[in-house]
């Protein structure tokens, strides 16, 4: 059973997004606010931040005292690809970079509907060459992101592969969003459950980033894409999101691919609860598994 500050935070979560109709959302209005409530919440201890430009994108370097020499996190915030940045995401992110030890770079990539896709990807595509222009080597990176974030992490590693380029050592997707057509049978099994989100709304935020043809496209969806010749991933989900089949089916595309794939199902749990990594255990809990894996993957050892 969830924690009672978790069940707290569910239930008053689920009242802000039950008075939310997202075909009348301004998203201006929706930025402006999410940046708004940003604000509450603590940032972490013990890492700097400091601003940058990277690629062409304000970004923001997270660096804990304690991080490993050349290792990287490369974070894709989420926000339906039409919202978030560094203020939204600094403090889950920047908790991550201090539990797992290793340097965080949170870019901010061009936003829809004023840059619809494919531009986010450029936005990667770009940042990722720039870091190792700069010397960072593909073997020290690690990639990652939530919501779309994670559906942008799986688009850049689709690109970086097809372009022949090296690849991340590893990446990790948190709640991601890697089905805009909305197929996954947990868009119906889950709508009850799902405390922030319902299927009959999603048309409307993807319309936003893509035209309805684009849907299925694999960088658009990853879950349609040929997942040959990635890198491991690591996803975690919560098992009451009506995105889980996007994270259930990206992992046995990957499996039976060849690849590999370790995915975490945590139960109670809704859309990216790690964002409340300062108010319920669970969301500490899993930050710290995904730190481990982190560390894992680069090759860290533990003091």
């Amino acid at each position: 059973m969830a924690s009672r500050r978790a069940r707290f935070i569910r239930a008053i979560t689920r009242r802000y997004f039950a008075k939310i109709e997202a075909s009348r959302v301004d998203v201006h209005a929706m930025r402006h606010r999410w940046h708004r409530l940003a604000r509450l919440l603590p940032s972490p201890r013990r890492v700097t931040r400091t601003a940058a430009d990277v690629a062409g994108l304000p970004a923001e370097w997270l660096t804990p005292r304690d991080a490993a020499d050349g290792k990287l996190i490369v974070y894709w915030h989420g926000g339906a690809y039409i919202m978030g940045g560094c203020a939204t995401h600094r403090r889950m992110v920047g908790h991550l970079a201090r539990t797992a030890g290793v340097r965080s770079l949170l870019p901010e990539y061009r936003l829809a509907p004023e840059h619809p896709f494919p531009a986010a990807i450029e936005d990667a595509v770009a940042t990722y060459r720039a870091l190792l222009a700069d010397g960072y080597r593909a073997s020290d990176i690690v990639m990652g992101g939530d919501s779309a974030g994670g559906g942008l992490t799986m688009a850049t590693l689709l690109s970086l592969r097809d372009a022949g380029e090296p690849l991340p050592a590893a990446a990790f997707l948190i709640s991601p969003w890697l089905d805009l057509a909305g197929t996954g049978e947990s868009m119906q099994t889950r709508a009850d459950r799902d405390p922030w989100f319902k299927p009959a709304h999603l048309p409307t935020v993807t319309n936003y980033y893509c035209e309805p043809t684009e849907t299925r496209n694999p960088l658009v969806s990853p879950v349609y894409a040929d997942v040959r010749g990635l890198p491991p991933l690591y996803i975690q989900v919560g098992k009451d999101e009506i995105l889980l089949s996007d994270s259930t089916r990206i992992a046995e595309s990957v499996r039976a691919a060849g690849g590999q794939a370790e995915l975490e199902v945590w139960p109670d749990m809704w859309h990216v609860f790690q964002m409340f990594v300062h108010q319920i255990p669970e969301a500490k809990q899993a930050l710290a598994k995904l730190a481990l894996r982190i560390r894992a993957m680069l090759g860290v050892d533990r003091d």
